[in-house]
């Protein structure tokens, strides 16, 4: 299953049900970007690519088993935190000025869309997904301003992946809890364990493949990619994955859980 560009992670189950939701979720990110306009095929495009980036649908599918899986939310709150996934993106491309007035439309088009469904999963969920937005934003903000003077650099990066890789991870599990009907106290924890593995894979991903002129952790570390800063990198990336796995603790032992672990240690391995 690919869930970053073109690196991909193994598989974290493979059971037909959990293969069908996901079938579920492709059909229902097709029907919530038909248009009739024109530059909006685009959206459709990326979004029906076989292989694209599910890591948050999957959260869902995932948290959803701690309740009752085959709630009418589940689905839709899949939907919901995938087709805001990739408006932020649209909206990354205005920041990088490139076909910026189309980024900012087509943006604009999947939060409206991703709106119009969460109106139908109660206040809580439109809740949810405002608090995750604003974090987004904040994160954006933080990674345009730089820490201030006098500041670590280092704490103001992974400060800012908690709030633009992690926040909406951690939605992603409290939605699927949320819309299922499982307790609060796995809510709680299924956040914690999704902020953490959101910043661990941006980490990973930032080791993999850094882009030129952006802020990465062993530049950060040391000014320049040296091999201790690598290696003090990947230690980060390890421990993030670590406290991912820790925030399982209260979870009940099961398919679902195990799935969650391997995820962690999909990322931990991969780098």
């Amino acid at each position: 299953m690919t869930v970053a560009g073109n690196h991909t992670l193994r598989n974290p189950t493979r059971e037909p049900d959990l293969r069908a939701a996901l079938a579920a979720v492709e059909d229902a990110l097709v029907e919530a970007t038909r248009s009739d306009m024109p530059f909006m095929a685009e959206a459709a495009r990326h979004l029906a690519r076989p292989g694209g980036r599910r890591l948050r649908p999957l959260l869902v599918l995932l948290a959803a088993r701690f309740g009752d899986p085959d709630a009418p939310g589940v689905v839709p709150a899949a939907v919901v935190v995938e087709l805001t996934h990739l408006a932020t993106h649209y909206h990354d491309d205005v920041r990088h000025e490139t076909n910026a007035s189309v980024a900012v439309l087509i943006g604009d088009f999947l939060f409206a869309r991703a709106s119009r469904l969460l109106a139908g999963l109660g206040p809580r969920a439109v809740r949810l997904q405002a608090d995750a937005f604003t974090c987004l934003v904040t994160g954006q903000i933080l990674e345009t301003t730089g820490p201030r003077d006098g500041h670590d650099p280092v704490a103001h990066h992974l400060r800012t992946l908690a709030a633009r890789s992690g926040a909406l991870t951690a939605a992603s599990g409290r939605l699927g809890a949320l819309t299922s009907g499982a307790p609060e106290e796995i809510a709680d924890a299924l956040a914690v364990y999704g902020e953490r593995l959101g910043v661990a894979r941006h980490l990973a991903a930032e080791l993999r493949s850094p882009v030129h002129g952006a802020p990465t952790l062993p530049v950060l570390l040391s000014g320049d990619p040296t091999a201790p800063a690598l290696a003090e990198a990947r230690h980060e990336v390890h421990r993030q994955c670590a406290e991912a796995r820790k925030a399982l603790t209260p979870l009940p032992t099961g398919p679902a859980r195990t799935a969650l672990t391997e995820l962690c240690e999909a990322v931990a391995q991969e780098i």
